[in-house]
């Protein structure tokens, strides 16, 4: 499957933002689906997961209650939407998609640039 993100931008503190994530290539119910990110000079984080229906989903704490991951299978689309953005919320988040959902993910896509300013 192949995935290509899109939605990040420049947004100030407090501000929420919606990404996106469209699969192409197979059947995109056939994956579980998580949402990455990576600062720079930092380790890429995982933020959450989707199972392959959307009726499942985990986040980090990190993001946990400020985050909601959801899938429109019918669209091949993930979504993360995060609420009150913060400066070290800035990072390329990535999407990526495994028929496990076990680490390490197969499929991975370019990722989409998010920049919090203060």
């Amino acid at each position: 499957v192949q995935l290509q993100a899109s939605g990040g931008g420049l947004v100030q503190t407090g501000d929420s933002l919606k990404v996106s994530c469209v699969g192409s290539g197979d059947t995109f119910s056939n994956y579980v689906m998580g949402w990455f990110r990576q600062a720079p000079g930092k380790e890429r984080e995982f933020l959450g997961s989707i199972n392959w229906s959307g009726d499942s989903t985990y986040y980090r704490d990190s993001v946990k209650g400020r985050s909601t991951i959801s899938r429109d299978n019918a669209k091949s689309t993930l979504y993360l939407q995060i609420h009150n953005l913060k400066p070290e919320d800035t990072a390329v988040y990535l999407c990526a998609a495994d028929q496990q959902g076990v680490w390490p993910y197969d499929y991975w896509g370019q990722g989409t640039q998010v920049t919090v300013s203060s």
